[in-house]
């Protein structure tokens, strides 16, 4: 094991399992939280998970990221529709040699990040997980939980598997946290979008589990077609996708056990969906690139309409 430290912003289902792993598995984990700041601090994290209960009474869990000591990696894990607050969180934890991992779903997010941290190494990753955040401090990993990463190169340059990278794979494989390396990381978004913008999004509008829309033809269908777009999409941005990859996610999420997505959670908690960086920058990309995606853009204005309408201060009429 190394004697990498890691920081973990957004103790949510992400952040809070895998940094939760990492801990146990040895390594020196800080934790940010927010609204549970106080109940985890006193009583620590509960991790009930497929594969194996386990509870960490006592973690190193701060409020004021300006009280955190510096770490070798900072973990990223808050939903997209934070992001404006990294600018003030991310500066007080860096240093020269800082590496950023952003576990975040979606695409073209990796610039902005890139400009409030300069030269450090930025690393993205995408997260294959099923997994809830059930209560203060408790977070239920259902399913599923291989990590992707690839690391960030201006313009999306793929950069080939890194040195930090994989020094960062061998740290989450010793926590027996699954990993794979991308050399290419724009690619590894476009095939993430290949399940998240169906899911996610019919997820909402439909008002649907993933084994309810699996289960009925016509919602199975729409699902499929939205792939196939996305695939275009990922095409015109000049990365190819395997047609047999779309039955590889058709398959895995018959194979699912029945799952309320993050967009879903997201929508029945009335806070902002991740719209823009699930469905809406691919779909601007495309479009730069002289593509239309005509049912990736009816699944986004109906995001956009349901999201509006959601939000506990919305004057929606």
């Amino acid at each position: 094991m190394s004697n990498q430290t890691y920081t973990i912003i957004g103790t949510g289902a992400v952040g809070g399992l895998y940094g939760a792993k990492l801990q146990k598995a040895g390594h020196k984990v800080s934790f940010l939280l927010r609204s549970d700041y106080q109940h985890v601090a006193e009583k620590g994290l509960i991790i009930e998970s497929v594969d194996g209960d386990f509870t960490l009474p006592e973690i190193d869990a701060y409020n004021d990221v300006k009280k955190m000591p510096n770490s070798d990696v900072v973990v990223v894990a808050l939903k997209a529709t934070q992001n404006h607050l990294l600018p003030e969180l991310l500066p007080p934890l860096v240093n020269k040699n800082t590496v950023i991992l952003l576990l975040q779903n979606g695409i073209n997010i990796e610039p902005e990040i890139f400009q409030i941290i300069g030269s450090n190494t930025l690393i993205g990753g995408l997260c294959f997980v099923c997994s809830n955040k059930v209560g203060a401090g408790k977070i239920r990993h259902i399913d599923y939980g291989t990590i992707t990463i690839g690391q960030y190169f201006p313009n999306n340059r793929p950069a080939g598997i890194t040195e930090q990278m994989g020094e960062i794979a061998k740290d989450f494989e010793q926590a027996g946290i699954p990993i794979e390396l991308s050399e290419d990381l724009l690619l590894a978004r476009w095939k993430k979008l290949v399940w998240n913008i169906p899911y996610n999004g019919l997820s909402v509008v439909l008002d649907a589990r993933t084994d309810e829309i699996m289960a009925n033809t016509d919602t199975r269908f729409v699902a499929e077609q939205l792939m196939w777009e996305v695939v275009a999409g990922a095409k015109s941005c000049g990365r190819i996708i395997d047609d047999r990859f779309i039955q590889k996610m058709l398959d895995h999420t018959e194979k699912m056990k029945p799952y309320l997505t993050s967009m879903k959670l997201d929508y029945e908690g009335k806070k902002p969906l991740e719209v823009e960086a699930i469905v809406g920058n691919p779909l601007q990309m495309a479009k730069e690139a002289g593509v239309d995606l005509p049912m990736i853009s009816l699944l986004y204005r109906q995001l956009k309409f349901l999201d509006v309408r959601n939000q506990p201060d919305s004057k929606f009429l």
